[in-house]
């Protein structure tokens, strides 16, 4: 029993950039363990990489404890863990199985194809441009998180999706509130309610005087209840500004804190596309997701018994030695095809190549305008979102 973990283990105690020693220890002698939530009750942590995937593209794994987790997480002070799937929320296809997560999937898949996206390359330059320029008249030491980070997919999605950036304030406050891990439930469903009112009057407004944008094409389609256009604007208002902001953010750290590979990357920006997969591997800042076996089911070589919740860890699968050789090494001349930065299977991140196309301008942009950007405190003095669902730092103080 010493080896059943209690509680999924969280700290950074291997560095800022790595996965804990626990969860990388349990990935070397059982890929698919057992674990204890505080309440007591008993589930499974998947840290193996083929396991992972393996789990993710089966929807016996059904996803509608993601829900769960989305409001009250296993951390909630004196909330048990949900050991079922609760009610699905309108909207909310992140927390949906087949058949009803196809029908809201496909109404936005059209949206966020590879060659739209690709169309949209030109636009994401000039913001990022406009960005540094802001950047550039600024006097260092300044974060690059609220100056850079954030801004960039900030306006990128808002333009999107028809989201007025002037109430950024508002909306950027109440996601980050909602994503602090340690929280009551009050304090959780205040910024998730005070979101969604927006967003409803927002989608709401969409579809009787419509505009060229994503949420007003989603509100063309009659049969979607403003309850679903408010839940599906939730999810990408969220994931389309907090992941990427992070994933530059961080990357940017990693990059300072590597200057070998950064060398690499300014003598050669061809390698810029590899260099961003190679980030989103090794960063793998959405980690943790919850799945619910609809049957008894068997994952790597272990029978998981109907009803039991089960953990995945995304970062523990992209480090698999397994899978990525010398996974804890940054190298940005790897092949890191394959990675799960994005998920797998049916709830595979809609605007990967969103991502992709942000991050590639976005590092390309610092680098060329910034060439002795540095970090301008130590690097153990950088806060780090260990207190967030979603991983990062808080502040980025950079000079140069």
């Amino acid at each position: 029993m010493s080896d059943i973990p209690q509680g999924l283990p969280m700290e950074r105690d291997a560095g800022p950039f790595d996965p804990p020693r626990e969860i990388t220890r349990l990935r070397s002698v059982r890929p698919v363990s057992p674990m204890v939530f505080p309440d007591g009750h008993e589930g499974w942590l998947v840290t193996g990489y083929e396991a992972v995937r393996q789990m993710m593209a089966d929807t016996r794994f059904s996803s509608r404890l993601d829900l769960d987790v989305v409001h009250v997480p296993y951390e909630t002070p004196g909330m048990p863990v949900a050991t079922e799937p609760s009610p699905q929320l309108p909207g909310m296809f992140i927390a949906m199985d087949p058949p009803d997560h196809g029908r809201l999937r496909k109404r936005l898949t059209g949206a966020f194809t590879v060659k739209r996206m690709k169309q949209l390359e030109e636009r994401i330059a000039e913001v990022v441009e406009q960005q540094l320029d802001h950047l550039s008249r600024l006097t260092p030491p300044v974060d690059l998180v609220a100056e850079f980070a954030l801004p960039v997919p900030s306006l990128v999605i808002c333009e999107l999706l028809g989201v007025p950036y002037e109430d950024r304030e508002s909306f950027q406050a109440n996601s980050a509130q909602f994503m602090v891990r340690d929280q009551t439930l009050e304090e959780k469903m205040g910024a998730y309610i005070a979101l969604n009112t927006y967003l409803s009057e927002l989608v709401t407004r969409k579809r009787s005087s419509p505009t060229e944008d994503i949420l007003s094409d989603l509100a063309r389609h009659e049969d979607l209840t403003i309850e679903e256009l408010t839940g599906a604007a939730f999810l990408l208002l969220i994931a389309g500004h907090e992941t990427t902001a992070n994933m530059l953010s961080l990357g940017t750290f990693a990059l300072l804190e590597h200057p070998a590979e950064l060398a690499s990357l300014r003598a050669d920006p061809s390698l810029m596309p590899g260099a961003v997969e190679e980030l989103l591997r090794y960063l793998s800042v959405a980690d943790i997701f919850f799945r619910y076996a609809t049957e008894d089911l068997s994952l790597g070589g272990e029978t998981i018994p109907a009803g039991s919740t089960v953990v995945v860890s995304l970062l523990a699968a992209n480090r698999d030695p397994e899978r990525f050789p010398e996974p804890d090494t940054l190298d940005f001349r790897r092949n890191a095809r394959g990675l799960l930065s994005f998920g797998h299977g049916v709830h595979q991140c809609l605007g990967q190549q969103l991502a992709r196309i942000e991050m590639r301008a976005g590092f390309e942009g610092l680098l060329r305008r910034f060439p002795t950007l540095r970090l301008a405190v130590a690097a153990d003095e950088v806060k780090l979102r260990t207190d967030m669902n979603i991983y990062g730092v808080h502040e980025l103080p950079v000079s140069w």
